[in-house]
């Protein structure tokens, strides 16, 4: 039986697949650096995450994350306090603040220039931390500290850092900057520092399982501050979470009993649902009937389903939106005005389709030439252009004016020396015939 315990536990050894523990110090002591390529890099990074969560694009954002450096110093504070090494604990931490201060500038630089100001679910998911993100966080720094200290690396490191999600909430908490919303500030603030905390706490506990070597003397007294002030901030943040995730479990379920119930009250007594607001954080259902009308009866059977499915039925409120009843009443009260209004808006109707047959008439007047043209060009060609105008003669007769009827008015423009007289009194009498009227005036001009 020992012997296949032996077996079994050797598919879970580490120790046989370990980088030798000054490869995995060196690899450590690298990765808290920020400046040249790292720093680069991670404000790229944050930019490009940025861009993912203002055009809430989840392809985008988990690219951010896969080239972003920040795992590098929050292992460095993980491995230094299991091997207590607090000088390097110092050095992760300075680069850490430094590497934070720079990609809240980044991100906050960015929203203060982009056009878009609007949070969608991206951002708005990175402002409420719960205990399954503690769970994500720890979890997935057990499997980066793991892979770090293997040498069979894979593609493990990139997985870790989509999966503790960093980027997103740091690059939130810019947005609440630049737009000035601190709630959304401080939530993603706190969120990152979970995910900071666990992951840097699961490092720890590799690095004491895996009895990573203490590379200075160490006074018991101050390991046991040490642990202590780890063992606080664990709390500090982990209570919260498991609060929030308890909030978070308690709205879910009170969105399911709610959506139940309104299933079940969509039409009652000849009344429909019109709309329905539902909000978990305050437990408060609203309902917007339309129909016959809510007597106190149909009422009560709304309540009674309410109390079936565990709703506080003080926090129910019901509305009637119109009653069927009254319409009826004023659509008969208003019938006959109805029928007079819709007598007098066919008469004005037919009035206005005269006025826009006179009109349409008007406008194609100065059109007409162009029909004259295309009907005389054959027989003349000659002709280059041609105008057509309705206009008034006025004469003064005795130191008075009058006035004819209007007259129609040709100008055909023709080729110089283009018509001969004969095939002018021609065209005038043709015209006096098209046009139906002996009193038209043609003007010839020469171009």
């Amino acid at each position: 039986m020992e012997k296949k315990a032996d077996k079994l536990l050797k598919w879970f050894d580490l120790r046989s697949e370990m980088e030798s523990y000054d490869a995995i110090h060196e690899n450590i002591e690298s990765g808290i650096v920020f400046r040249g390529t790292n720093l680069w890099v991670l404000m790229f990074a944050i930019v490009v995450a940025s861009v993912g969560l203002n055009m809430n694009s989840t392809a985008v954002i988990i690219g951010a994350m896969l080239i972003s450096p920040l795992m590098g110093p929050i292992n460095g504070m993980g491995y230094s306090l299991a091997t207590y090494d607090f000088q390097l604990f110092r050095r992760s931490l300075k680069n850490f603040t430094f590497a934070v201060g720079v990609s809240l500038l980044t991100s906050s630089l960015y929203f203060l220039l982009s056009p878009l100001n609007e949070a969608h679910s991206e951002l708005l998911a990175r402002t409420s931390p719960t205990i399954y993100d503690v769970i994500i966080a720890l979890f997935g720094g057990l499997a980066g500290i793991v892979a770090m200290s293997s040498r069979l690396k894979g593609n493990v490191i990139p997985g870790v850092a989509i999966a503790t999600a960093l980027m997103p909430p740091i690059c939130t908490a810019g947005y609440g900057l630049a737009t000035l919303q601190f709630n959304f500030f401080f939530g993603a603030l706190f969120l990152f520092t979970i995910n900071t905390v666990f992951i840097a706490f699961a490092a720890l506990i590799v690095c004491q399982l895996l009895k990573f070597p203490i590379r200075s003397i160490v006074d018991p007294a101050r390991k046991k501050h040490v642990n202590r002030v780890i063992s606080a901030v664990i709390l500090l943040t982990l209570i919260p979470s498991i609060i929030f995730g308890v909030n978070l479990v308690r709205n879910e379920e009170f969105a399911q009993h709610a959506e139940n119930f309104i299933a079940e009250v969509t039409l009652v007594g000849g009344n429909y649902l019109q709309s329905r607001q539902v909000y978990p954080n305050a437990r408060t259902v609203e309902l917007l009937y339309s129909g016959y009308g809510l007597n106190d009866s149909i009422r009560r059977e709304i309540i009674e389903k309410a109390l079936v499915h565990r709703l506080d039925t003080a926090r129910v409120e019901i509305r009637q939106g119109y009653d069927a009843t009254k319409v009826q009443e004023n659509v008969r009260k208003y019938q006959s005005e109805s029928e007079r209004l819709s007598a007098q808006l066919a008469a004005t109707t037919f009035n206005l389709r005269k006025m826009e047959g006179r009109v349409d008439s008007i406008r194609n007047i100065p059109l007409f030439g162009e029909r004259i043209l295309s009907e005389i060009k054959p027989l003349y060609p000659q002709i280059v252009g041609c105008s057509y105008a309705e206009t008034y003669l006025f004469s003064a007769v005795n130191d008075s004016t009058l006035r004819s009827g209007k007259v129609p008015v040709v100008i055909f423009t023709v080729q110089r020396n283009g018509l001969r007289l004969i095939d002018r009194n021609k065209i005038e009498e043709w015209l006096k015939s098209r046009l139906k009227n002996p009193r038209v005036k043609m003007v010839i001009e020469e171009s």
